[in-house]
């Protein structure tokens, strides 16, 4: 638990089944919603992500945006520096960028689980 006085939050348990030593290490990942500027083909930012290391996953979308890009760092200044690239190399216009924190628990819940995290 994170207290308001405390710099750095506690880390999260070992999920079951994985040795407190084995655990995964920890990325930073962030979805960018990226609209491109006029000039700037699709084909374009295609073949930069393709070189951008960060680069997880991307999909076109239908919406003011044209397209969300996953990217995955080390550490949050390598994040920072591939989404500025994504500006400046990759052709886009706009970028909203999302932070991941964590992943949802989309298993079904027992009321157990429900009175504790409430």
């Amino acid at each position: 638990m994170t207290s308001r006085w405390s710099r750095w939050p506690e880390p999260e348990p070992a999920p079951d089944g994985v040795p407190a030593g084995d655990e995964p290490e920890r990325r930073h990942e962030a979805l960018i919603g990226v609209r491109l500027t006029a000039a700037t083909p699709g084909s374009h930012l295609l073949e930069y992500l393709r070189t951008e290391p960060c680069a997880v996953a991307a999909w076109w979308i239908a919406a003011d945006l044209d397209a969300v890009v996953r990217l995955s760092a080390d550490s949050l200044t390598m994040l920072h520096r591939a989404v500025a690239d994504l500006r400046r190399r990759g052709g886009a216009e706009v970028v909203v960028t999302l932070s991941i924190l964590r992943p949802l628990d989309l298993s079904e819940a027992t009321p157990k689980s429900l009175a504790t995290s409430a």
